[in-house]
Order: structure tokens, then sequence, then C-alpha cells
């Protein structure tokens, strides 16, 4: 299954230093990833990370190839909710190229709200 994931490399994850963050975020997915058997794409020759870390470069490099995807991951809501809230109408043509949307750590507190 060819999966894309995103990193955000721009937050600090509960107290890490950014550096430990990106850490944290890849580790967690890569493990998944080999976890369910999945394969990383990359959709630009260009890039220098089999990830994304910034959304838009993703939308762009989506629209080009213009074809469906089976997975995308991302480690938690924290990571894109900048992305989700600021764009609403950018996050849903964005989920739209997948299948599935994988997020890796799941939020856990009850009385906050969340919109996906």
């Amino acid at each position: 299954m060819n999966t894309i994931y995103f990193i955000n490399d721009r937050i600090s994850i509960d107290g890490k230093t950014k550096e430990e963050s990106i850490l944290l975020q890849e580790q967690s997915i890569k493990d998944y990833l080999t976890e369910h058997n999945l394969h990383a794409a990359v959709l630009n020759p260009y890039q220098l990370k089999e990830y994304y870390t910034i959304p838009h470069a993703l939308m762009y490099d989506l629209r080009r190839t213009n074809k469906a995807y089976d997975v995308f991951i991302y480690y938690s809501q924290q990571t894109l909710e900048d992305f989700i809230y600021t764009y609403p109408a950018k996050w849903l043509i964005l989920k739209s190229y997948f299948k599935d949307i994988i997020t890796i750590k799941k939020h856990t507190d009850m009385g906050q709200q969340q919109a996906i």
C-alpha cells in the first residue's frame, strides 16, 4: 500500500525539543509502517526526505500527480491542527486524495472537542 506521511518539524511535543519531537514522530511512524507492511511513496523525485513537512507542498504534489493514495499518516492531532483549523477546505481536499487517514497517537482527553 502506498503511504505518504507528514512530520511537523516546527513544534515541540510533550515538552521535548524540536529535534527530539521530529525523531519521536519519525520513529513512531516508521515503526507503524514496518508493523503494517506499508510503503512510503515519494511523489516528488527532488524532495530530500521521504516525508512531508509542509502540507501545502504535499497538496501541490498530490495535484500534480493527480492520483489517489492508500494511506496518509501523521503523528498526532497536534502536528496538523494549525493547518486543519486555518485551512479547513484545504484539509478536506488533502484528505480526499487518500483512502485512509491514520493518526499514530490518539488524543485521550475526552473533555476537549476536536474537529477533523
